[in-house]
């Protein structure tokens, strides 16, 4: 049922979502140059890596840069990209990962390989079920960018503080998500881009 309604939902939300896709990439596109979409290796369900794609907000990585980002003030984000964080805009492409099966609508949000120990139970726990475009972690951690840019070392910050705190959201949704949970949390997102 969950994937049916991911399929459905996702679907939906593209056709819904064509004009401003289109727009916000012609938009990236006159602004920014032509990579238009950001893609980033994740893991997914029970450990397969995947590229999550977002609208570009950053310019291009160089080797060195941090994977990552401290809030809208990190000094990688363009003046565009800082409105379509903003407003959680550079996450619409994600509705192809749900429809290409990579993710669905709600579960916990994927993490870049550096931070995923594959061989550690809880993550064995989080990694039974697909990641999400949002989930209860990215509810409870919405002003995540916020600590980070206060942090003296954001990746320092991020290991050792933010992540064991995520990873106990997103066990405990693992073992307790339900199809109504879900369209809770997905209701409570869209309360959370309202303001």
């Amino acid at each position: 049922m969950k994937r049916a309604f991911d399929l459905l939902a996702a679907a939906g939300m593209m056709v819904i979502l064509g004009v401003p896709l289109i727009a916000i990439a012609v938009a990236l596109r006159l602004k920014q140059g032509p990579n238009v979409l950001f893609k980033q290796q994740r893991i997914g369900r029970f450990g397969h890596p995947f590229d999550i794609l977002k609208f570009r907000t950053m310019r291009p990585v160089k080797p060195g840069d941090s994977a990552i980002t401290a809030g809208e003030g990190d000094l990688r984000v363009t003046p565009l990209g800082a409105v379509l964080r903003r407003f959680r805009i550079d996450e619409w492409p994600q509705l192809w990962n749900v429809l290409r099966g990579d993710m669905s609508l709600v579960g916990p949000r994927p993490e870049v390989p550096e931070f995923v120990d594959l061989s550690s139970p809880e993550w064995q726990l989080i990694l039974k079920v697909r990641p999400g475009v949002t989930g209860p972690d990215a509810l409870v951690f919405k002003d995540e960018g916020l600590l980070l840019a206060a942090a003296a070392d954001p990746t320092s910050c991020y290991r050792q503080d933010i992540l064991p705190k995520k990873m106990a959201v997103q066990s405990d949704y693992a073992q307790k998500h339900s199809f109504a949970g879900d369209l809770k949390v997905l209701f409570r997102t869209l309360g959370a881009l309202r303001g």
